[in-house]
């Protein structure tokens, strides 16, 4: 019996799972954006309240969203590519 102190169990990884990962990204870095801009107009509260570092998460998230955004277009057009689904990938015919 393999207990906590008896090493490690060694299992087969899981496959990866795969979905609308560009729709996913998209969507939190808008929901990001959002949160940003709604608590934009309160930002003297925040500052009186020592909580300005909400609103610079909130742009940082949607920042940093951005760049994955890009990133798995990128990702998910690669993946098109190796499999030859993408038809920009295909030359044309002359």
């Amino acid at each position: 019996m393999a207990g906590f102190f008896s090493g490690p169990i060694k299992h087969e990884a899981p496959e990866p799972l795969e979905g609308p990962v560009v729709a996913t990204v998209t969507g939190g870095t808008i929901v990001w954006f959002v949160l940003f801009l709604v608590q934009l107009p309160f930002y003297g509260w925040f500052a009186d309240h020592d909580h300005t570092w909400w609103l610079w998460t909130c742009l940082a998230g949607g920042v940093l969203g951005l760049y994955g955004t890009w990133y798995v277009r990128k990702r998910d057009a690669a993946i098109k590519r190796s499999a030859g689904t993408d038809p920009a990938a295909t030359p044309a015919a002359e």
